[in-house]
Protein backbone atom coordinates (compact mmCIF):
# COMPACT_ATOMS: atom_id res chain seq x y z
CA UNK A 1 0.00 0.00 0.00
CA UNK A 2 2.67 2.27 0.91
CA UNK A 3 4.38 1.23 -2.22
CA UNK A 4 1.17 2.60 -4.51
CA UNK A 5 1.15 5.91 -2.07
CA UNK A 6 4.37 6.71 -3.51
CA UNK A 7 4.17 5.39 -7.05
CA UNK A 8 0.76 7.86 -7.14
CA UNK A 9 2.07 10.79 -5.64
CA UNK A 10 5.49 10.98 -7.78
CA UNK A 11 2.56 10.72 -10.67
CA UNK A 12 0.21 13.44 -9.33
CA UNK A 13 3.04 15.83 -8.38
CA UNK A 14 4.51 15.56 -12.00
CA UNK A 15 1.33 16.44 -13.47
CA UNK A 16 0.80 18.99 -10.82
CA UNK A 17 3.71 20.94 -11.11
CA UNK A 18 3.97 21.02 -14.90
CA UNK A 19 0.69 22.33 -15.39
CA UNK A 20 1.48 25.43 -13.11
CA UNK A 21 5.19 25.50 -14.30
CA UNK A 22 3.95 25.75 -17.71
CA UNK A 23 1.60 28.33 -16.92
CA UNK A 24 4.66 31.09 -14.82
CA UNK A 25 6.44 29.68 -17.74
CA UNK A 26 4.63 31.40 -20.36
CA UNK A 27 4.89 34.57 -18.13
CA UNK A 28 8.59 34.29 -17.60
CA UNK A 29 9.10 33.97 -21.41
CA UNK A 30 6.96 37.19 -22.50
CA UNK A 31 8.45 39.04 -19.87
CA UNK A 32 11.89 38.24 -19.79
CA UNK A 33 13.02 37.51 -23.82
CA UNK A 34 10.43 40.37 -24.50
CA UNK A 35 12.94 42.31 -22.91
CA UNK A 36 15.80 41.07 -24.86
CA UNK A 37 17.04 38.25 -22.64
CA UNK A 38 18.67 35.09 -23.63
CA UNK A 39 17.05 31.48 -23.59
CA UNK A 40 19.81 30.57 -20.80
CA UNK A 41 18.41 33.46 -18.60
CA UNK A 42 14.69 32.02 -19.45
CA UNK A 43 16.23 28.43 -18.36
CA UNK A 44 17.54 29.75 -15.04
CA UNK A 45 14.39 31.44 -13.76
CA UNK A 46 12.39 28.84 -14.64
CA UNK A 47 14.77 26.62 -12.63
CA UNK A 48 13.88 29.08 -9.37
CA UNK A 49 10.68 29.10 -9.59
CA UNK A 50 10.70 25.36 -9.47
CA UNK A 51 11.04 24.88 -5.64
CA UNK A 52 7.95 27.61 -5.04
CA UNK A 53 5.94 25.34 -7.26
CA UNK A 54 6.45 22.20 -5.91
CA UNK A 55 5.89 23.58 -2.33
CA UNK A 56 2.35 24.66 -3.85
CA UNK A 57 1.63 21.25 -5.53
CA UNK A 58 2.92 19.16 -2.87
CA UNK A 59 -0.57 19.07 -0.54
CA UNK A 60 -3.07 18.33 -3.31
CA UNK A 61 -0.53 15.57 -4.79
CA UNK A 62 -0.08 13.83 -0.98
CA UNK A 63 -4.26 14.24 -0.85
CA UNK A 64 -5.02 12.87 -4.14
CA UNK A 65 -2.82 10.05 -4.10
CA UNK A 66 -4.52 8.81 -1.24
CA UNK A 67 -7.79 9.25 -2.32
CA UNK A 68 -7.30 7.34 -5.69
CA UNK A 69 -5.11 4.29 -4.03
CA UNK A 70 -8.26 4.19 -1.00
CA UNK A 71 -10.31 4.19 -4.09
CA UNK A 72 -8.88 1.54 -5.96
CA UNK A 73 -8.29 -0.66 -3.19
CA UNK A 74 -11.98 -0.28 -2.25
CA UNK A 75 -13.46 -1.16 -5.73
CA UNK A 76 -11.17 -4.01 -6.35
CA UNK A 77 -12.31 -5.38 -2.42
CA UNK A 78 -8.94 -5.26 -1.18
CA UNK A 79 -10.05 -2.78 1.76
CA UNK A 80 -12.79 -5.53 2.61
CA UNK A 81 -10.56 -8.75 2.41
CA UNK A 82 -7.77 -6.67 4.72
CA UNK A 83 -10.38 -5.91 7.47
CA UNK A 84 -12.02 -9.78 7.17
CA UNK A 85 -8.67 -10.68 8.14
CA UNK A 86 -8.67 -8.77 11.25
CA UNK A 87 -6.34 -5.46 9.89
CA UNK A 88 -8.07 -2.82 11.75
CA UNK A 89 -8.64 1.28 10.81
CA UNK A 90 -5.81 2.35 12.54
CA UNK A 91 -3.78 -0.34 11.26
CA UNK A 92 -4.79 0.37 7.57
CA UNK A 93 -3.54 4.01 8.40
CA UNK A 94 -0.21 2.97 9.60
CA UNK A 95 1.52 3.02 6.11
CA UNK A 96 -0.42 6.55 5.28
CA UNK A 97 0.95 7.97 8.07
CA UNK A 98 4.43 6.87 6.80
CA UNK A 99 3.97 8.57 3.61
CA UNK A 100 2.22 11.69 5.02
CA UNK A 101 5.64 11.76 7.29
CA UNK A 102 7.81 11.29 3.88
CA UNK A 103 5.77 13.77 1.83
CA UNK A 104 6.15 15.84 5.20
CA UNK A 105 9.79 15.94 4.97
CA UNK A 106 10.40 16.79 1.69
CA UNK A 107 8.32 19.68 2.03
CA UNK A 108 10.26 21.00 5.31
CA UNK A 109 13.68 20.55 3.22
CA UNK A 110 11.84 23.34 0.33
CA UNK A 111 10.07 25.45 2.37
CA UNK A 112 13.21 25.89 5.29
CA UNK A 113 15.90 26.13 2.84
CA UNK A 114 15.45 25.61 -1.03
CA UNK A 115 12.14 27.83 -1.71
CA UNK A 116 13.89 31.45 0.15
CA UNK A 117 17.39 30.33 -1.47
CA UNK A 118 15.65 30.19 -4.91
CA UNK A 119 13.50 33.34 -4.31
CA UNK A 120 16.50 35.18 -2.63
CA UNK A 121 18.34 34.34 -5.88
CA UNK A 122 15.69 35.01 -8.03
CA UNK A 123 15.00 38.57 -6.12
CA UNK A 124 19.34 39.22 -7.06
CA UNK A 125 18.82 38.03 -10.63
CA UNK A 126 16.27 40.65 -11.29
CA UNK A 127 18.22 43.44 -9.86
CA UNK A 128 20.99 42.55 -12.23
CA UNK A 129 19.16 42.63 -14.93
CA UNK A 130 17.07 45.54 -14.48
CA UNK A 131 20.19 47.31 -14.23
CA UNK A 132 21.93 46.11 -17.26
CA UNK A 133 21.64 48.29 -20.10
CA UNK A 134 22.19 45.91 -22.93
CA UNK A 135 19.23 43.88 -22.38
CA UNK A 136 16.74 47.16 -21.63
CA UNK A 137 18.26 49.15 -24.75
CA UNK A 138 20.30 47.38 -27.36
CA UNK A 139 17.91 44.88 -29.16
CA UNK A 140 18.28 45.08 -33.06
CA UNK A 141 14.82 46.37 -35.10
CA UNK A 142 12.25 46.20 -32.41
CA UNK A 143 10.80 49.65 -31.39
CA UNK A 144 11.23 49.72 -27.06
CA UNK A 145 9.70 51.56 -24.95
CA UNK A 146 12.09 51.87 -21.72
CA UNK A 147 10.00 54.87 -20.19
CA UNK A 148 6.78 56.43 -20.86
CA UNK A 149 6.87 59.02 -24.01
CA UNK A 150 10.36 57.20 -24.63
CA UNK A 151 11.01 55.23 -28.14
CA UNK A 152 14.07 53.87 -28.94
CA UNK A 153 15.47 52.12 -32.21
CA UNK A 154 18.54 50.60 -33.47
CA UNK A 155 18.64 48.72 -36.95
CA UNK A 156 22.37 47.41 -36.44
CA UNK A 157 24.31 46.27 -33.57
CA UNK A 158 28.71 45.87 -35.11
CA UNK A 159 30.99 43.39 -33.17
CA UNK A 160 32.91 46.59 -32.00
CA UNK A 161 29.41 47.73 -29.69
CA UNK A 162 28.35 50.87 -32.16
CA UNK A 163 24.48 51.19 -32.89
CA UNK A 164 24.33 51.96 -36.15
CA UNK A 165 21.01 54.15 -37.15
CA UNK A 166 19.46 55.26 -34.22
CA UNK A 167 16.29 56.49 -33.51
CA UNK A 168 15.07 58.33 -30.28
CA UNK A 169 12.20 60.13 -29.36
CA UNK A 170 11.29 61.87 -26.31
CA UNK A 171 7.50 62.96 -25.72
CA UNK A 172 7.55 63.20 -21.82
CA UNK A 173 6.98 66.66 -22.13
CA UNK A 174 3.49 67.93 -23.14
CA UNK A 175 4.91 71.19 -24.61
CA UNK A 176 7.68 70.30 -26.65
CA UNK A 177 8.71 67.04 -28.30
CA UNK A 178 12.31 65.84 -29.07
CA UNK A 179 13.59 63.56 -31.93
CA UNK A 180 16.88 62.42 -32.34
CA UNK A 181 18.16 60.71 -35.62
CA UNK A 182 22.10 59.22 -35.94
CA UNK A 183 23.96 56.84 -38.21
CA UNK A 184 26.09 55.89 -35.83
CA UNK A 185 26.00 55.73 -31.81
CA UNK A 186 27.82 55.07 -28.47
CA UNK A 187 27.11 54.11 -24.73
CA UNK A 188 29.53 55.91 -22.37
CA UNK A 189 29.66 55.17 -18.75
CA UNK A 190 30.58 58.91 -17.56
CA UNK A 191 31.08 58.51 -13.56
CA UNK A 192 27.94 56.42 -12.91
CA UNK A 193 25.65 57.74 -15.20
CA UNK A 194 25.44 56.49 -19.04
CA UNK A 195 25.43 59.00 -22.20
CA UNK A 196 24.47 58.00 -25.40
CA UNK A 197 26.95 59.42 -27.75
CA UNK A 198 25.35 59.72 -31.60
CA UNK A 199 27.35 60.75 -34.32
CA UNK A 200 26.31 62.44 -37.25
CA UNK A 201 22.71 62.85 -36.84
CA UNK A 202 19.71 65.40 -36.46
CA UNK A 203 18.20 66.87 -33.68
CA UNK A 204 13.97 67.84 -34.24
CA UNK A 205 12.12 69.86 -31.65
CA UNK A 206 8.69 70.62 -31.70
CA UNK A 207 6.91 73.13 -29.67
CA UNK A 208 3.04 72.82 -29.12
CA UNK A 209 3.10 76.77 -28.37
CA UNK A 210 3.01 78.14 -32.33
CA UNK A 211 3.62 74.55 -33.64
CA UNK A 212 7.26 75.52 -34.75
CA UNK A 213 9.71 72.75 -35.36
CA UNK A 214 13.66 73.35 -34.95
CA UNK A 215 16.06 71.15 -36.32
CA UNK A 216 19.97 71.11 -35.48
CA UNK A 217 22.43 69.19 -37.38
CA UNK A 218 25.29 67.76 -35.09
CA UNK A 219 28.48 65.85 -35.61
CA UNK A 220 28.47 64.31 -32.52
CA UNK A 221 26.10 64.72 -29.22
CA UNK A 222 25.41 63.19 -26.07
CA UNK A 223 22.45 62.62 -24.35
CA UNK A 224 21.88 61.10 -20.89
CA UNK A 225 19.85 58.02 -20.57
CA UNK A 226 20.22 57.31 -16.81
CA UNK A 227 16.85 58.40 -15.74
CA UNK A 228 15.33 56.19 -18.56
CA UNK A 229 16.90 52.84 -17.08
CA UNK A 230 16.76 53.65 -13.61
CA UNK A 231 18.56 52.12 -10.74
CA UNK A 232 16.02 49.12 -8.53
CA UNK A 233 16.78 48.90 -4.97
CA UNK A 234 18.91 45.76 -4.87
CA UNK A 235 19.14 45.73 -1.63
CA UNK A 236 15.32 44.77 -0.67
CA UNK A 237 14.56 41.88 0.86
CA UNK A 238 11.62 40.42 1.53
CA UNK A 239 10.84 38.10 4.27
CA UNK A 240 9.91 34.99 2.74
CA UNK A 241 13.65 35.08 1.36
CA UNK A 242 14.92 34.50 4.91
CA UNK A 243 16.19 31.05 5.82
CA UNK A 244 14.36 29.47 8.93
CA UNK A 245 17.15 29.12 11.07
CA UNK A 246 17.43 33.35 10.80
CA UNK A 247 13.71 33.69 11.97
CA UNK A 248 14.09 31.33 14.42
CA UNK A 249 17.23 33.21 15.78
CA UNK A 250 16.53 36.79 15.40
CA UNK A 251 12.50 37.46 14.27
CA UNK A 252 12.46 41.51 15.21
CA UNK A 253 15.99 41.43 13.22
CA UNK A 254 14.56 40.53 10.34
CA UNK A 255 10.90 42.18 10.60
CA UNK A 256 13.16 45.17 10.50
CA UNK A 257 15.35 44.38 7.68
CA UNK A 258 12.09 43.40 5.24
CA UNK A 259 10.15 46.44 6.61
CA UNK A 260 7.46 43.61 7.91
CA UNK A 261 5.98 43.53 11.57
CA UNK A 262 7.19 41.34 14.15
CA UNK A 263 3.84 39.22 14.18
CA UNK A 264 4.36 38.76 9.51
CA UNK A 265 8.10 37.29 10.60
CA UNK A 266 6.49 34.79 13.71
CA UNK A 267 3.93 34.03 11.40
CA UNK A 268 5.92 33.07 7.98
CA UNK A 269 8.27 31.34 10.77
CA UNK A 270 5.33 29.14 12.13
CA UNK A 271 3.47 28.80 8.55
CA UNK A 272 6.60 26.50 7.23
CA UNK A 273 6.13 24.39 10.25
CA UNK A 274 2.89 23.86 9.85
CA UNK A 275 3.01 23.01 5.99
CA UNK A 276 5.11 19.84 6.48
CA UNK A 277 2.38 18.84 9.07
CA UNK A 278 -0.37 19.49 6.83
CA UNK A 279 1.02 17.47 4.03
CA UNK A 280 -0.10 14.41 6.87
CA UNK A 281 -2.73 15.25 7.75
CA UNK A 282 -4.07 15.38 4.21
CA UNK A 283 -3.39 12.87 3.28
CA UNK A 284 -5.14 11.13 6.22
CA UNK A 285 -8.53 13.25 5.80
CA UNK A 286 -8.40 11.42 1.72
CA UNK A 287 -7.94 8.31 3.51
CA UNK A 288 -10.08 8.30 6.25
CA UNK A 289 -13.21 9.68 4.47
CA UNK A 290 -13.04 6.95 1.91
CA UNK A 291 -12.65 4.27 4.90
CA UNK A 292 -15.81 4.80 6.51
CA UNK A 293 -17.88 4.37 2.93
CA UNK A 294 -19.64 1.05 2.91
CA UNK A 295 -19.53 -1.41 -0.33
CA UNK A 296 -21.16 0.00 -3.23
CA UNK A 297 -21.74 -0.72 -7.17
CA UNK A 298 -21.99 3.10 -8.02
CA UNK A 299 -18.46 3.46 -6.39
CA UNK A 300 -17.68 5.98 -3.36
CA UNK A 301 -18.38 9.33 -5.13
CA UNK A 302 -19.79 10.53 -2.17
CA UNK A 303 -17.01 9.70 0.50
CA UNK A 304 -14.37 11.58 -2.43
CA UNK A 305 -17.00 15.01 -2.74
CA UNK A 306 -16.70 14.77 1.37
CA UNK A 307 -13.36 14.72 1.55
CA UNK A 308 -13.03 17.90 -0.64
CA UNK A 309 -15.45 19.61 1.29
CA UNK A 310 -13.58 18.91 4.82
CA UNK A 311 -10.06 19.74 2.61
CA UNK A 312 -11.41 23.20 1.40
CA UNK A 313 -12.75 23.77 5.80
CA UNK A 314 -8.82 22.66 6.30
CA UNK A 315 -7.62 25.79 4.13
CA UNK A 316 -10.48 28.18 4.93
CA UNK A 317 -9.19 27.39 8.60
CA UNK A 318 -5.91 28.12 7.40
CA UNK A 319 -6.81 31.66 6.25
CA UNK A 320 -8.91 32.90 8.90
CA UNK A 321 -5.55 31.76 11.13
CA UNK A 322 -3.20 33.56 8.97
CA UNK A 323 -4.89 36.79 9.05
CA UNK A 324 -5.59 36.02 12.97
CA UNK A 325 -1.79 35.85 13.85
CA UNK A 326 -0.39 38.37 11.44
CA UNK A 327 -2.57 40.86 13.15
CA UNK A 328 -1.86 40.00 16.74
CA UNK A 329 1.77 38.03 17.10
CA UNK A 330 0.29 36.23 20.46
CA UNK A 331 -1.86 34.28 18.88
CA UNK A 332 0.92 32.47 16.78
CA UNK A 333 -0.49 28.89 17.99
CA UNK A 334 -3.64 29.37 15.60
CA UNK A 335 -1.33 28.65 12.80
CA UNK A 336 -1.61 24.99 13.57
CA UNK A 337 -5.45 24.91 14.27
CA UNK A 338 -5.91 23.92 10.56
CA UNK A 339 -3.34 21.34 11.47
CA UNK A 340 -4.86 19.80 14.65
CA UNK A 341 -8.75 20.38 13.31
CA UNK A 342 -7.66 17.86 10.22
CA UNK A 343 -5.95 15.53 12.55
CA UNK A 344 -9.18 15.14 14.80
CA UNK A 345 -11.24 15.30 11.21
CA UNK A 346 -9.19 12.31 10.61
CA UNK A 347 -9.20 10.22 14.08
CA UNK A 348 -12.68 10.78 14.29
CA UNK A 349 -13.58 9.00 11.08
CA UNK A 350 -11.11 6.50 11.73
CA UNK A 351 -12.89 5.46 15.29
CA UNK A 352 -16.00 5.78 13.34
CA UNK A 353 -14.74 3.09 11.11
CA UNK A 354 -13.28 1.33 13.56
CA UNK A 355 -17.46 0.48 15.07
CA UNK A 356 -18.21 -2.97 15.10
CA UNK A 357 -21.25 -1.98 13.68
CA UNK A 358 -19.75 -0.34 10.73
CA UNK A 359 -17.11 -3.13 10.52
CA UNK A 360 -20.19 -5.51 10.22
CA UNK A 361 -21.62 -3.42 7.18
CA UNK A 362 -18.33 -2.95 5.11
CA UNK A 363 -17.89 -7.32 5.04
CA UNK A 364 -19.75 -8.94 2.37
CA UNK A 365 -22.18 -11.52 3.34
CA UNK A 366 -20.03 -14.80 3.69
CA UNK A 367 -22.38 -18.27 2.50
CA UNK A 368 -23.48 -20.60 5.32
CA UNK A 369 -21.09 -24.26 5.85
CA UNK A 370 -23.23 -27.06 6.07
CA UNK A 371 -22.33 -28.98 9.00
Amino acid sequence: MLSQLMVLFGFFALVLVSIYWINQAVRLFDRLVGDGQSAFVFLEFTALTLPNVIRLVLPIASFAAAVYVTNRLSSESELVVMQATGFSPWRLARPVAYYGLFVGLMMSALTHALVPISLGQMKLRESEIAQNITAKLLTEGTFLHPADGITFYIREITPEGALEDVFLSDRRSADRAQTYTATRAYLVNDEGRVKLVMIDGLSQSFTRQGNRLFTTHFADFAYDISALIGTPDTHVRLIRHSPTWELMRDPAGIAAETGETLARAIEELHSRINQAILCAVTAMIGFATLLIGAFSRFGVWRQIVAALVLLVLVKLIEGLATDAVRANADLWPMVYLPSLFGTAIAAGLLAWAARPRRRKRNLPDLPEVPA
